[in-house]
């Protein structure tokens, strides 16, 4: 029976601390990002956000009660939901900034490519739970996971959204990893992954996309189109220096020379306003993050609850790895909000329901202690 007293006293209130805090920092760099440059439709994004955040925290504190158990049972149905949105938007979703990703409920828009992540990593973590747990995972055992990561990743590529469609297989790729892969299936995996890289480029991608990778490798190709983004950034990043300008004080985002600065781009003018020693701040509140997950999936009875940790690690590390990166000029360009500091209500929900996911599994663990 359920008991708030006894709920209250289990709870594990450290992932979303740490998450509020890295949003506190998000919301104040989101109002100094959008209000440098005067008034304009970008003013009142922070005030839109922090109404997401609210969402997102309610929603995430309610999956925090669902127990693992159940989500155990959730997991097939939460994944042909997403599957069947991805259809949906495909078919008669919104259309923006050159993509068909969001389905138009009245004035809000809903991105299910970012949600559908959770049911992948329920869907995963139920099937590797169940599939030979205590055995080294062989090829033929990852097929079946392996199209259940490819379905959405395909559907999300379509879209076209790169980035969102690979976290998807990244998702599966890091579960996969931590289930004990034979050599063998690694090295057939690598050999896989090169060749379908090859492929990838030469008839996957589209010319924007491509012309990305050549930018990353050589920005001054195209400084004035695809290169232009990431020129821009550089120079947001090396202006902060270790102290930085000032809160309020980004030059580029002032003279508005770096778009999407509130989404894509937001960690540059982190770094030009607080310099070095803001980063690293940032940094090791998701480094604190990151440990927590990683400790927390090692002290789990359960194989299903540590993969859903594993998962939603997974998750929060790609997204701040790869924007951080493509930022600095370390990976080309794509659209990959950094967790809690980008604009955007879908990946904040989705990021809130992850915080409640691990939650969720804290607060069990706590009742065989």
């Amino acid at each position: 029976m359920f008991n708030f007293k006894d709920e209250l006293k289990r709870y594990d209130f450290s992932f979303f601390g740490i998450c509020t805090v890295i949003f506190i920092i998000g919301i104040l760099n989101l109002y100094s990002a959008t209000h440098s440059h005067g008034v304009g439709p970008e003013e009142g994004l922070y005030k839109t956000q922090i109404m997401w955040f609210i969402i997102s925290w309610i929603v995430g504190v309610g999956v925090s009660f669902i127990q693992p158990k159940n989500l155990f049972r959730l997991a097939y149905p939460s994944y042909v939901i997403g599957v069947a949105l991805l259809i949906v938007v495909l078919i008669v979703g919104h259309s923006a900034l050159g993509g068909q990703r969001w389905i138009a409920i009245g004035p809000i828009k809903y991105q299910p490519s970012e949600t559908v992540k959770i049911a992948v990593i329920l869907v995963l973590a139920r099937w590797f739970s169940k599939a030979n747990p205590d055995q080294e995972t062989g090829f033929r055992e990852l097929v079946v996971p392996f199209l259940l990561a490819f379905i959405p990743a395909i559907m999300v590529i379509i879209q076209p959204d790169l980035g969102t469609g690979s976290l998807c297989l990244f998702i599966f790729f890091a579960i996969s990893f931590y289930r004990k892969l034979k050599w063998k299936t690694i090295v057939i995996i690598g050999a896989i992954g090169i060749v379908s890289a090859t492929v990838m480029y030469n008839f996957g991608l589209r010319e924007y996309q491509k012309k990305r990778v050549i930018t990353f490798l050589d920005p001054e190709f195209d400084a004035k189109g695809s290169g232009y983004n990431a020129i821009q950034s550089k120079i947001a990043i090396g202006s902060g220096q270790f102290f930085g300008k000032g809160f309020g004080r980004s030059s580029q985002g002032a003279l508005n020379y770096l778009p999407e600065n509130h989404t894509d781009f937001i960690f540059a003018i982190f770094n030009e306003e607080h310099g070095f020693i803001g980063s690293i701040i940032l940094i090791a509140l998701y480094l604190a993050l990151f440990y927590k997950l990683i400790m927390l999936a090692s002290n789990v009875n359960k194989l299903f609850d540590s993969i859903v940790v594993i998962g939603v690690l997974a998750i929060f590390f790609a997204h701040t790895i790869i924007n951080m990166s493509m930022v600095s000029g370390l990976l080309p360009i794509v659209g990959i909000p950094l967790p809690f500091m980008s604009y955007g209500g879908s990946n904040l929900l989705t990021f809130g329901i992850c915080v409640g996911l691990v939650t969720s599994v804290s607060n069990a663990r706590s009742l065989f202690i």
